[in-house]
C-alpha cells in the first residue's frame, strides 16, 4: 500500500504499508501463495517486491504503473 494511504482497488485482501512488508505477521505463511502488489505509481510496490523475494516468497507480481495506470485504463478505485 502507498504511504500515506492514497486509495485501493476493490477486492484487495490486505492493505499493508510497503515499509512494514519485511516484518508483517499478516503475510501468508505459505511462501508460494500468489501475491499481487500495487501502490499509487509502482515505486513502493517494487521495493516491497524485492523485500518479499528476500524473504523467500516465490509467487509475487506487481501491477505495473500502480493504481495510476489502473485508473488510466478506466478501472475504479475505492
Amino acid at each position: 500500500m502507498h504511504v500515506p494511504y492514497a486509495g485501493r482497488i476493490a477486492g484487495t485482501d490486505l492493505l499493508l504499508p510497503y515499509d512494514t512488508t519485511g516484518r508483517s505477521a499478516k503475510l501468508p505463511k505459505d511462501k508460494q501463495t500468489n501475491i499481487v502488489l500495487y501502490c499509487r505509481s509502482g515505486t513502493m510496490s517494487a521495493e516491497a517486491h524485492q523485500t518479499l523475494n528476500r524473504l523467500g516468497h516465490t509467487n509475487v507480481r506487481e501491477l505495473v504503473g500502480g493504481f495510476d495506470a489502473w485508473k488510466a485504463a478506466g478501472y475504479a478505485l475505492k
